[in-house]
């Protein structure tokens, strides 16, 4: 790594560009995390019933009384296992004016490197579970006069699913954002201004969007360090989900900060580590919609 900057005039707290925050934060925190249980080290169950449909009813008899409901487990296992650690000498934090201090340097990480990271495996991991139940992404090339039928073509299948309207995200990559915006404003000029169609597209059908930067929307990544798109990546232009299909279990999580030390030769010592991941509800699978480059 290239050395610290020692520059004295340095502020103390950084003018780091862009604070990062988790753009699928919809989807990691869910109520279906409070309904598996663990089987072993890194296997969780969850949990699904069925039951049988309603009969005619009899005044004059109670019939043959028998369990109408079925109970099933769906195990899934971890497999994102994740950490990061740092040493930094005290010269280091006093020599650039407390710039590469433990806290900032934190900072950075999350803000550039963990939580991005977090993004992109959510997404991409989503995708390989969708597509492992049999699901095909939806490849038409969107444009203006197509945008908002594709839309609508997505949440009548939804629909027809019986997924929940009141919830439903819709992710979109800036250009397509862009191109969604423009459609809209068509159709508002269209409508003579009508009042109900907003300019800000803030949401469709009261439907959420979240706007996410392509580089955090391909279906496949390389974890080897960070994340980079992997091979034979695709671009992902929009993803409509309901959050109750998605369930983000974290098994652990550890993070620590150690003095400097003989043990550290004399350095601070950062460390974090965390075992997670992001599973589709196979039952629910039609609430996941992927449009992707062809």
């Amino acid at each position: 790594m290239p050395a610290l900057n020692y520059a004295t005039q340095y502020s103390q707290a950084l003018a780091q560009a862009y604070p990062y925050v988790l753009h699928f934060a919809a989807l990691r925190s869910t109520a279906n995390d409070a309904r598996y249980k663990w089987t072993g080290a890194n296997t969780i169950q969850i949990p699904s019933l069925s039951t049988t449909g309603r009969t005619d009813g009899d005044r004059d008899s109670i019939g043959n009384a028998k369990r109408n409901f079925d109970n099933a487990w769906e195990p899934k296992t971890l497999g994102n296992f994740r950490q990061w650690s740092t040493l930094v000498h005290p010269m280091d934090i006093d020599e650039t004016n407390q710039v590469a201090s433990i806290q900032n340097i934190t900072q950075v990480f999350n803000e550039e490197q963990k939580f991005p990271e977090m993004d992109a495996y959510l997404v991409s991991k989503l995708y390989a579970e969708w597509t492992g139940a049999d699901m095909t992404a939806d490849t038409t090339e969107i444009t203006e006069d197509n945008i908002l039928q594709i839309f609508d073509g997505y949440m009548e299948a939804m629909d027809e699913a019986n997924v929940p309207r009141n919830g439903r995200v819709l992710y979109l990559t800036p250009a397509i954002h862009g191109i969604l915006k423009r459609a809209i404003e068509r159709a508002r000029q269209y409508m003579n201004g009508d009042a109900n169609i907003k300019r800000a597209v803030e949401s469709v059908d009261e439907v959420q969007i979240e706007k996410v930067p392509s580089g955090l929307m391909k279906t496949v990544y390389d974890f080897t360090e960070g994340y980079k798109p992997g091979t034979g990546a695709k671009q992902i232009r929009m993803l409509l989900a309901h959050p109750s299909a998605v369930i983000t279990p974290e098994k652990y999580t550890f993070a620590q900060l150690d003095a400097p030390s003989a043990l550290t030769n004399g350095k601070w010592y950062y460390f974090e580590e965390s075992y997670d991941d992001t599973f589709l509800l196979e039952k629910r699978k039609n609430a996941v919609k992927y449009n992707i480059e062809a």
